[in-house]
């Protein structure tokens, strides 16, 4: 058996990931949420790609609990997101859901990945546990409150339970255990050199995620050539009507009404001009 690397596991990812992290962080689409710039349409869009992906995460880490490179980051009840996400998108889309949400090709192609993993390559399961589970814990935490703010969603934590780890007291300390026991797994080199590639491509998986969740909000081509168009989202409960994201959409779909019903060429609006100001300066000699 080869010798394992002499670096821990948990800091061999870290670097080995380092790249591909920052271009994930630079996508459009993250850069905007970062920014606070995420609308309605893109969070409920987002988790509901998240949705598929932890079902297909959850549903392998379950199969593969007992084996010895894959049990000792086994946290169902401490990380599971799959329930979380199911109150969130419940709350955003009411209780047809299910039939409102939809797998687009990029997430499709991230679950069908994980379902290979998982029943043909188990010991890489640790690499997408790692890149899902550790990011929410960090930067997620980040997004939770961007999303809260940009949103205007009500301080008690609806549609943000995806965010919320109830099971952990601590994260810093959880993430310390959870990286200890990374760095206990016993493997050789060989499968850790793969674990390591597998990281990477878990990372630029979710970047085509990104990118098509920016086509679907764009109304960008897709993959497939077809052009995607957004929709107006108009659902969400418990905010704020006058400070709601619906409440921004519908002020938005009245300024393209309004926009709509001005005249369409210069020489309409230069008339139009020209009358407004004759009859005003007819009602100031008449009221002269």
């Amino acid at each position: 058996m080869a010798e394992r690397m002499s670096q821990d596991l948990s800091e061999a990812l870290k670097e080995t990931t380092k790249e591909v992290h920052e271009q994930a962080e630079n996508t459009q689409f993250m850069k905007s949420f970062q920014k606070g710039k995420v609308s309605l349409r893109e969070f409920k869009l987002y988790l509901a790609s998240l949705y598929y992906v932890y079902s297909a995460l959850e549903e392998e880490c379950e199969r593969n609990k007992d084996n010895p490179v894959y049990a000792p980051v086994y946290f169902p009840t401490e990380l599971n997101r799959s329930a979380s996400l199911e109150k969130d998108l419940e709350y955003f889309y009411g209780p047809t859901w299910r039939r409102e949400i939809q797998c687009h090709k990029a997430t499709q192609k991230y679950v069908d990945r994980l379902h290979h993993v998982g029943q043909d390559e188990p010991e890489l399961l640790v690499a997408h546990a790692y890149t899902r589970y550790l990011g929410d814990l960090s930067g997620g935490q980040i997004l939770k409150a961007i999303a809260q703010k940009s949103l205007h969603l009500p301080t008690t934590g609806e549609g943000l339970a995806f965010f919320n780890f109830p099971e952990i007291t601590n994260i810093h300390k959880f993430k310390q255990l959870y990286r200890a026991r990374m760095n206990a797994i016993p493997m050789d080199a060989v499968t850790e050199k793969r674990i390591l590639e597998e990281a990477k491509r878990s990372f630029l998986l979710n970047i085509e995620v990104f990118e098509e969740l920016q086509r679907l909000t764009q109304g960008q081509p897709s993959a497939n050539g077809n052009a995607v168009q957004p929709k107006l989202e108009l659902r969400t409960r418990g905010t704020n009507r006058s400070h709601s994201p619906v409440a921004a959409v519908e002020n938005e779909r009245a300024q393209m009404q309004h926009k709509d019903m001005l005249p369409s060429t210069p020489l309409l609006r230069w008339v139009l001009a020209l009358f407004f100001l004759a009859m005003t300066v007819a009602v100031g000699l008449y009221t002269m």
